[in-house]
């Protein structure tokens, strides 16, 4: 909870209670912790004024009341503020992933929808609208089982490479929305099967989805680190051979599509201790710390995610979720109350502009 500018406390000066700014945070912002602390310590001078000068009863329970009526004023004055500040902090975070949605998607999305209920969809070309934010509380299975975009969105993708092994239950990407992808890629095995190509690794070709440039990127990425590879062994021996793309198959042990079913995913060159499934957090760890950051840069600079930034590694695994990057890549730091919610670098291209400007007058 924060506190809106200066702190405003009743003090006595002589012999009558007036309002006095006592306290001016650092920061714009300060916790009803502070204000509650400043106000006991000016309680207190108070306190010994009166004993000093031995005040009758009567003048100390007319402060003691006061005191309690500035507590009450604290409070109800730090609600307020708060509610307004994390909702002035909703609404940046809703326009950032809307936004990334939107540079992810390009010849997919077309317009955002606002109903009567405030609740908010992205519009695919198709017409259908997409639930942004069901506003359920979910734990973290259900959010699995049935993610909404917001839920997609919610865990910031790291660019850096990671030290260990994520913290529990900590895997941006791992939450797909279904009904995205479906738009997107394909909603049947033959409707993803028709829009397979053909993207060259350097000593064959691989299968993978030519929607949103997704076999362009792969095809990119591929020959990017094959080039890299032939100067250093351990990059060799993580990409090659790869183990699979287009696959129309469900996660294994659920009933969920995998994002090999959509051709959007590659597992590259194998290793028993690639996936927490098969191997122990151990050996999971002494996996990763090994394996070639070079190649996971490759990757990423061309909108793939990899599996071994989730808790629930999946290292040879590699999937293309540009919306994830996007985010990571423009909005990975803290969002403070009184920024805009944009990067002013994002205004140099006209067309990202006109998006934030969109996106502005939708989401007010």
């Amino acid at each position: 909870m924060a506190c809106k500018g200066s702190l405003l406390i009743v003090a006595r000066e002589r012999g009558r209670f007036s309002w006095h700014k006592v306290y001016e945070p650092q920061s714009y912002y300060f916790s009803y912790k502070e204000a509650i602390a400043v106000t006991v310590e000016v309680y207190k001078s108070l306190k010994e004024d009166l004993l000093y000068e031995r005040m009758n009863t009567k003048m100390i329970f007319r402060i003691k009341k006061r005191f309690i009526m500035c507590l009450i004023f604290i409070l109800i004055f730090n609600l307020n503020i708060t509610t307004k500040a994390l909702e002035n902090k909703n609404n940046k975070a809703i326009k950032q992933d809307l936004l990334c949605l939107m540079l992810a998607y390009p010849e997919d999305i077309t317009d955002i929808k606002v109903n009567d209920n405030g609740l908010i969809y992205i519009k695919m070309k198709s017409q259908k609208l997409i639930l942004y934010d069901d506003k359920k509380t979910k734990t973290i299975e259900e959010k699995i089982n049935n993610a909404d975009l917001q839920d997609t969105m919610e865990q910031l993708y790291p660019l850096s490479f990671p030290k260990g092994l994520m913290e529990k239950n900590f895997d941006p990407g791992r939450l797909r929305n279904y009904e995205l992808l479906k738009e997107v890629y394909g909603s049947t095995k033959s409707s993803v099967e028709a829009n397979l190509k053909k993207a060259n690794i350097g000593y064959g070709n691989l299968q993978f989805n030519g929607n949103n440039n997704a076999a362009k990127e792969l095809s990119a990425a591929i020959k990017e680190a094959a080039t890299m590879s032939k100067g250093n062994e351990n990059i060799r021996r993580a990409l090659f051979p790869t183990s699979g793309t287009f696959n129309y198959r469900n996660i294994s042990g659920t009933n969920r599509l995998s994002p090999h079913a959509f051709g959007i995913a590659i597992d590259l060159a194998s290793n028993k201790n690639d996936y927490w499934k098969w191997a122990s957090v151990k050996e999971g760890e002494k996996r990763l710390l090994t394996y070639p950051k070079e190649l996971v840069n490759i990757f990423e600079n061309h909108n793939f995610i990899w599996g071994g930034k989730w808790n629930h590694f999946d290292i040879l695994h590699y999937e293309y979720r540009p919306e994830i990057i996007i985010k990571a890549r423009y909005f990975s730091g803290k969002i403070e109350d009184d920024s805009v919610w944009y990067k002013k670098i994002l205004l140099d291209n006209i067309e990202v502009k006109e998006k934030i400007e969109y996106i502005n007058k939708v989401i007010n």
